[in-house]
Order: C-alpha cells, then sequence, then structure tokens
C-alpha cells in the first residue's frame, strides 16, 4: 500500500500536569501547583522528532500562568506541534458547571494558551472525558472546530473504583469526582466521528478517543503500556486485533496519549502512586515507538486539526442530536 492510499488517522496527547494527577488523587501540596514541563516537554518533543511526527497537545491553561511552563508550552508550537483546549483548572466534574462557568472556563483557557503558545486552540478536549450539552453549545459559539471528548466504553465505571481505590479521596471529594471516566452508558455512544445537531442548523464535529470496534475496550497508550508489562506479545496481538477491527469497520482512529505513558517513576518519583509508573521510562518510549511504527504501516498520522479537516471532507451526514 502505497502511503498516500492509506488512511490517515488523528494523534494527540492531553498535557495534564504533575498537579492534575495530584489533584486528581487527593494528595496534599497539588495546590502549589508543581510541574514536570522541565523534563517532559523536551522529552516528548525529541521523541516526536525522530519519529517525524507532529501531533496536538491538549493545554491546561492554569499551566500558563507560571513563566517557567510557558517557555516549555512554547517550544511545543515552536516545534510544529498544535495546540488544543483542555480547560483551564482540569476539573473532571466540568459537566455539572452552569452554562456560564463552562463560557469562562473555556474562554479563559482559550485566552491563556494562544498568549503563551502564539497559536489560537481550535478543537477541545474535557478532562477526565468530561462533557455536556451546555459545553458543546459553548464551543460551537466560540468557533471550535470539534470536540473530542467522548470515550466510548463500559469500562468507565471500573476504572473509577480502582482510582477511588487506590486514592485518598475524601468522600465529598468522591462525590465531586462520581463521574470520572464516565457512566457505562458512554460505551453506548458511536465509534465514528459525527456531528452533534445542536438545533437551529447548528452543529459541531465530534472525535471519539476510538476504542475497539465491537467490544468497546479501550486501546490508546495507556493501556497499551499496562499490557505490555505484562507481555509485549500480548500487547501487539491487542493493538493489531484493533487496527483490524478499525479498518473492517471503517472506523477512523483518534490515538490518545498522556505524558505518564512515556515517562516513569524513575523520573517523576512524585508520582510512583500512578499505574504504571513501575515502568522505566526508555522502556516505555520503546513500546511507543513500536505502537507508532505500527500504526503507520496502516495510516498516515496526522494531529488533530488535519484530521477533522479529512473528516469534514467526506462530508459527514451523520447527526447525533443532543439529549
Amino acid at each position: 500500500m502505497s502511503k498516500n492510499s492509506k488512511p490517515i488517522a488523528g494523534i494527540s496527547l492531553d498535557l495534564d500536569n504533575q498537579w492534575s494527577y495530584m489533584k486528581i488523587h487527593g494528595d496534599e501540596g497539588w495546590d502549589k501547583y508543581p510541574s514536570y514541563f522541565d523534563i517532559f516537554v523536551p522529552h516528548i518533543l525529541n521523541v516526536l522528532d525522530k519519529l517525524d511526527l507532529k501531533i496536538t497537545f491538549f493545554i491546561v491553561g492554569k499551566d500558563t500562568e507560571s513563566e517557567s511552563n510557558r517557555k516549555y508550552l512554547k517550544m511545543i508550537t515552536d516545534r510544529g506541534h498544535e495546540v488544543g483546549n483542555h480547560s483551564y483548572h482540569h476539573e473532571s466534574w466540568l459537566q455539572t458547571y452552569s452554562p456560564e462557568k463552562i463560557e469562562k472556563e473555556i474562554r479563559e483557557a482559550e485566552e491563556a494558551i494562544e498568549l503563551a503558545t502564539g497559536k489560537k486552540t481550535t478543537g477541545f478536549r474535557g478532562p477526565g472525558f468530561s462533557w455536556s450539552i451546555d459545553l458543546l453549545k459553548v464551543l460551537e459559539k466560540r468557533g471550535y472546530r470539534y470536540d473530542a471528548s467522548t470515550l466510548p466504553t463500559y469500562l468507565g465505571p471500573l476504572a473509577r473504583m480502582y482510582y477511588f481505590w487506590k486514592s485518598d479521596l475524601s468522600k465529598e471529594e468522591k462525590r465531586a469526582r462520581k463521574e470520572l471516566f464516565g457512566k457505562f452508558s458512554e460505551g453506548y455512544r458511536k465509534l465514528k466521528p459525527y456531528n452533534w445537531d445542536l438545533g437551529d442548523n447548528r452543529k459541531l464535529l465530534e472525535i471519539p478517543v476510538t476504542t475497539m470496534p465491537l467490544f468497546k475496550f479501550p486501546f490508546h497508550l495507556s493501556y497499551l503500556i499496562y499490557l505490555g508489562n505484562i507481555s509485549p506479545f500480548l500487547m501487539r496481538l491487542y493493538l493489531n486485533t484493533a487496527i483490524m477491527l478499525c479498518k473492517l469497520t471503517s472506523t477512523p482512529i483518534s490515538f490518545l496519549l498522556h505524558p505518564l505513558d512515556l515517562i516513569g517513576g524513575d523520573q517523576v518519583t512524585e508520582l510512583a502512586f500512578f499505574p504504571g509508573m513501575n515502568v522505566s521510562s526508555d522502556q516505555k518510549v520503546k513500546v511507543f515507538v513500536q505502537v507508532i511504527e505500527t500504526l503507520k504501516r496502516h495510516y498516515n498520522m496526522r494531529s488533530m486539526d488535519v484530521f477533522q479537516k479529512e473528516l469534514k471532507q467526506r462530508k459527514l451526514k451523520l447527526k447525533q442530536p443532543v439529549k
């Protein structure tokens, strides 16, 4: 298959900082906003350069307040990558906000990210895959080209139970996070990109984080790292099965990365509690390279804005009414 005849796949990274993991986990000191950007950003940019890969980084507005962080955020766009909006305060209960608070959250993050990176955000992903009707309407009103917040899987409640079990959260904090990673019903959502029908002839493209067709099992890099730690063969089988099912069902792939997929507890000891942090940074990069090389054999990998343009050229007819 020639390079030009291959379908394209979108790839993005949610640039969650050290403090955001600590905040969700309920750890003391998160409100001092510790950052690992000095370690992670140069690390991931060098890895992406070696792979000749351009991606979209979804950035949290709060991280632009630090002069040191701004230096590293500017490196992202200087190296040719895209930026997206990942909210201002990275609260996974964003869907519980009022419409006015949602708009403030989106607008302030948008403005801060543009000031720090020199680029305007055109896409959004909610922290913890959070989304709501009000959020979609705010994004459309503000001229966003796509939302990428949905994760169609049945496993969200199980992931939430495990996370709460490993956390130091109070009962009140757990109640605030009761929809973290989504409800069981998220598994019924569509896998293929579609247009939300927002009424009055308004629409917004939704690009779900791709899960395995038929089974709806996640296969973004966090899951592959976990499987690879058990068995490299199992990881390759799982990934190849997911790719095969996506191709058989003509499901475009939106592939998701997180910082802790590429750095281990050897570099960020404060997050040793997080699943998979016992795997070294070098081993994680090795798995990442293997995964990307596998995806590249089947797809032309693109940033999310390039991906959404290609999707819109197909003139998607499917509309999902807001409920």
